[in-house]
């Protein structure tokens, strides 16, 4: 039975974990919960699961939380051990008794306890972008000094993986070594193209907040739903996929599939092209990560291509997704600038959901915090400097917000 810690357990992430935790208990046993605000999923939650160890990132709601779990019947011997706070959640994370590590608080609010985590030995099923993106080149050497293994928990990256057991990178070479993967030549990463993937690029100019927030294969959070919509989530795990598999980012590729039945494309040396297909459902990555290297069988729905009927690709067009583009050159750039980019990108997109800037802002404002960090960039940071450029991107953003934006031309970013 493996032991896993759940960093964000009221999340999507974390919900769907811990449905597999139940569907699977001879399996998965959960020791460690950590949550935001949702005290009444987390109480049921804990109900349910009986951790050892319950954290709150806000640590004023202890006292309530203790409240409610011992009107919920969880109380003395059978209550867990509560902590709250920044540290709560790196305690949590830590947990000794855990196996792995299943990092599903969103932003770099889960930075720190994903590097606790690390730096505590723990195997991770990474579902945060931000310990990459926002600090690759921090996480990179603490995963080598603890020997600790990133498991890519999102569709496209668990695709990826998927396709490379049996290779000769599965037998040696590790993920986030940031050494090239044996006998990879390419990745291609699909897109479902969003909310706006029938749209054409001046249609976007009449985008509303419910548009953008209206995905048509997935059922995801506000904020990623825009990502997609933008394509920007593709160009985050682009940066991803650099730092797990150790390609550059002239062989690292995305493709528009409206279907999101195949999760992404490896080609290897010899020019074959192995993809991994199944119905857009997160549980599957997810699971794999906690199984692995084993494989489980569920009774879950299993793909029918006649059902499907066909699948078909495009390329994405630049101009349309200049966010895209945007990610590119923050990764090429490397340091401190993906940090800046992600933290932008989050500042604009808030900004965006609370109809204070139009979709087509988005870009433009992330691409002005990254033309103002240039002369700052620092290629090797610590972990000061990334939480450091993470804040000034935000505050850059709401400043340039205030001021007012002054919107490029259309495909003007993609030039």
């Amino acid at each position: 039975m493996k032991a896993i810690s759940v960093l964000g357990s009221t999340g999507s992430i974390g919900t769907q974990t811990l449905q597999i935790a139940e569907e699977f208990p001879e399996q998965f046993r959960v020791v460690a919960l950590t949550a935001g605000r949702n005290l009444k999923l987390l109480v049921e939650q804990v109900q349910r699961h009986r951790p050892e160890v319950v954290a709150l990132a806000d640590a004023d709601l202890l006292t309530e939380l203790q409240d409610r779990l011992r009107d919920a019947g969880v109380a003395g011997n059978d209550a867990p051990q509560l902590v709250g706070g920044p540290d709560g959640l790196n305690v949590a994370a830590a947990w000794d008794s855990a196996d792995l590590v299943v990092t599903g608080i969103v932003g770099c609010a889960g930075l720190l306890p994903t590097l606790a985590a690390i730096r505590a030995g723990k195997d991770l099923a990474l579902a945060n972008k931000e310990t990459l993106i926002a600090a690759g080149p921090v996480v990179l050497p603490e995963l080598k000094k603890s020997g600790s293994r990133l498991l890519p928990a999102d569709s496209e990256h668990s695709a990826i993986f998927q396709c490379l057991q049996g290779t000769p990178w599965a037998e040696n070479a590790r993920l986030s070594t940031g050494v090239p993967t044996p006998g990879l030549r390419r990745i291609q990463l699909t897109a479902s193209g969003g909310a706006f993937r029938d749209w054409t690029a001046a249609d976007l100019e009449k985008a509303t907040v419910a548009d953008a927030t209206s995905h048509p294969n997935w059922s995801m959070g506000r904020k990623i739903t825009v990502d997609s919509a933008s394509l920007m989530n593709k160009g985050l795990e682009v940066i991803e996929a650099h730092y797990l598999f150790g390609l550059d980012y002239d062989h690292i590729e995305i493709v528009i599939h409206p279907q999101s039945i195949i999760h992404s494309m490896i080609e290897l040396a010899d020019s074959s092209v192995l993809a991994q297909l199944g119905w857009p459902d997160m549980k599957l990555p997810i699971l794999y990560c906690l199984s692995w290297p084993s494989r489980l069988e569920t009774p879950w729905r299993r793909l029918d291509l006649t059902e499907v009927g066909q699948l078909s690709f495009r390329a994405p067009d630049p101009a349309k997704y200049p966010c895209m583009e945007l990610a590119y050159a923050a990764g090429r750039a490397g340091g401190t600038m993906p940090a800046v980019m992600n933290a932008a990108n989050e500042e604009a997109v808030a900004q965006f959901l609370e109809e204070k800037i139009h979709f087509l802002d988005i870009p433009t404002v992330i691409e002005a915090a990254c033309e103002r960090h240039k002369p700052d960039l620092m290629a090797q940071p610590q972990l000061d400097d990334v939480l450091r450029v993470d804040q000034w991107a935000r505050t850059a953003v709401r400043e340039q917000v205030n001021r007012g934006v002054t919107r490029l031309p259309m495909g003007a970013l993609a030039a």
